[in-house]
């Protein structure tokens, strides 16, 4: 034979010198939970060794981020129960626990590239993306609301904004508001392609923001978040995210839906995103506490696959292990 592959698989020193993707700390996205309080540090039992954070800790935490190398956070808030109601008021307060948080990262790493959330769920109390009427979650009164949110956090210094609701429209609703208040270089990474998972179920844990089981509610998220089922209409939804604003667009889940970061890496020309999401994170961990599996290498190599399929940036739980684990 003339021509033997496995020439280029000899050791390590040609394996890493022919190897087509690398894992650096500048493909992550950095999710972080806040909670109100002080000295809060609150292990969330279905995401071992992930926590939700008082504002204290957090500051402690952006700054050990970033000496790691990790410059970018996607920030999540925990709200109260007394402050949940059907239109998101809270979302709103410009002393909300998010415009706080936005200013503790800024504060204390001003480098840090900081993105929101932008959803209702959180502060629903529904647990719905969107504002609940007669048993539908509407659209256009939900993506008004979005808007203004998103004005919210681009005023309390937020570099990008991230819709993960999946409301049709919203995106030029935020651009469009932006741009009229003056906030021209705030960056939206739009959830373009956000299927109804059921990988979804220990994030809701962490935020205490699952669908409430009562009449009239829809019961789940299928009439606004896609079908795990469809792939040509996630390439529609995110060219037309593009078309209304959005900079970053983005895949979740991650692994399952890896032809869908192909098929919109194929028909883009702006950075695609994966979030790894906390189903995703949560098997690894349970599967390798049992000892069935190699956690680092298993993590790796899921965090490899999604680079491969095209993502040029992966929102990942496993961000610090991974980062020490190349370091």
């Amino acid at each position: 034979m003339l021509i033997r592959n496995r020439r280029l698989r000899t050791n390590e020193a040609i394996r890493s010198l022919v190897r087509e993707i690398a894992i650096t700390p500048d493909d992550f996205i950095v999710p972080l939970f806040v909670v109100e309080g002080k000295n809060i540090q609150e292990e969330i039992a279905s995401m071992p060794g992930y926590y939700r954070l008082s504002l204290d800790l957090l500051k402690k935490e952006v700054k050990e981020l970033w000496s790691l190398g990790l410059k970018s956070v996607l920030l999540f808030v925990k709200v109260p129960e007394n402050l949940k109601d059907n239109a998101g008021s809270e979302a709103l307060n410009p002393d909300g626990l998010m415009q706080r948080a936005v200013k503790t990262v800024k504060n204390a790493v001003p480098g840090m590239l900081v993105m929101t959330d932008v959803a209702l769920d959180p502060y629903s109390s529904y647990g719905h993306d969107g504002i609940v009427a007669d048993g539908k979650i509407l659209n256009d009164d939900s993506a008004a609301v979005l808007a203004e949110m998103a004005l919210s956090h681009a005023k309390s210094g937020a570099d990008f904004v991230a819709p993960s609701d999946m409301m049709d429209g919203r995106i030029f609703e935020m651009r469009s508001l932006l741009e009229d208040e003056g906030f021209y270089d705030t960056g939206i990474m739009s959830y373009s392609a956000k299927f109804a998972s059921a990988f979804y179920g220990p994030f809701r844990d962490a935020l205490d923001s699952a669908p409430v089981d009562a009449q009239n509610i829809p019961k789940d998220k299928k009439t606004y978040q896609m079908d795990p089922a469809n792939r040509d209409e996630a390439v529609k939804e995110t060219l037309m995210d593009i078309k209304e604003g959005a900079d970053i667009v983005m895949v979740k889940p991650g692994l399952c839906y890896l032809d869908i970061v192909r098929d919109i890496k194929n028909a883009v020309n702006v950075p695609v995103a994966v979030y790894q999401v906390s189903g995703e994170y949560a098997m690894i961990k349970a599967a390798a506490e049992k000892g069935w599996l190699d956690h680092d290498a298993v993590m790796l190599e899921q965090l490899t696959a999604i680079k491969r399929a095209g993502a040029n940036m992966v929102a990942s739980y496993f961000a610090k292990d991974a980062v020490k684990l190349i370091s």
